[in-house]
């Protein structure tokens, strides 16, 4: 395996190796034990960690280390991520998830300080960790990858029809409600083709993510976490 795929393929496996652990333990665990704690624990230690490897491979992401200011770009990577956010709250049908979404509600947490600090951190992970890993697998890695194996040697945000589509198929296909996962693969992609910067990708997917915090916070509508 070349050594440039490390960097961008180790947080993404280890923040999904978490939520497999997750789910291992969840199963195994008598239903009479209380495991309400459990999802904040396991989520804090499993953005800790992938922020750890980011630190540790910053300096790997030649994708990272140039950033323009352009306006338009911005506004462009804005507007896409709240447009993913409103279709993706309206796109929550069961026929396109493989199960049962899981609600997990913070709220059942014993201790208050306890449940505000998971939200902090769940909304920090969500906004400013998870878009930065998922960006440098998916948009930097994967979409050139398909492309040509020797990914490094594509230019980024090179536009092929497979790369597109299957890239936001598989996207879709890491989250629990599959189309709207492929819908925002495809938005995010498209970002990537008009601005050739990865970090306006991180923008949008980070409005995206704030934004469907915010409204889960609010309304409780857990099963979107």
């Amino acid at each position: 395996m070349n050594k440039s795929w490390v960097p961008r393929i180790l947080p993404f496996a280890t923040y999904m190796v978490f939520i497999l652990i997750k789910e291992i333990m969840e199963a195994v665990i008598p239903h009479e034990i209380s495991t309400s704690n459990l999802t904040p624990f396991i989520y804090i230690i499993q953005i800790v960690s992938v922020t750890i490897l980011l630190a540790i491979f910053w300096k790997s992401y030649d994708e990272l280390h140039e950033f323009k200011f352009i306006l338009k770009s911005i506004m462009f990577a804005i507007i896409g991520g709240l447009l993913v956010f409103v279709l993706w709250i309206n796109m929550d049908w069961k026929i396109t998830s493989i199960s049962e979404p899981d609600q997990y509600n913070p709220q059942v947490l014993s201790q208050q300080n306890l449940y505000y600090t998971y939200l902090a951190i769940r909304i920090a992970g969500s906004s400013l960790i998870v878009p930065i890993f998922e960006e440098l697998f998916w948009r930097s890695f994967i979409l050139r990858y398909i492309i040509r194996p020797e990914y490094y040697q594509v230019k980024l945000g090179t536009f092929t029809w497979p790369s597109f589509l299957i890239s936001s198929l598989l996207f879709g296909l890491e989250h629990h409600f599959i189309l709207a996962g492929i819908m925002a693969g495809l938005f995010y992609n498209i970002i990537l083709y008009k601005t050739k910067n990865l970090y306006y990708c991180i923008i949008a997917h980070a409005i995206t993510n704030f934004t469907l915090c915010i409204y889960v916070i609010s309304t409780g509508s857990w099963h979107f976490w």
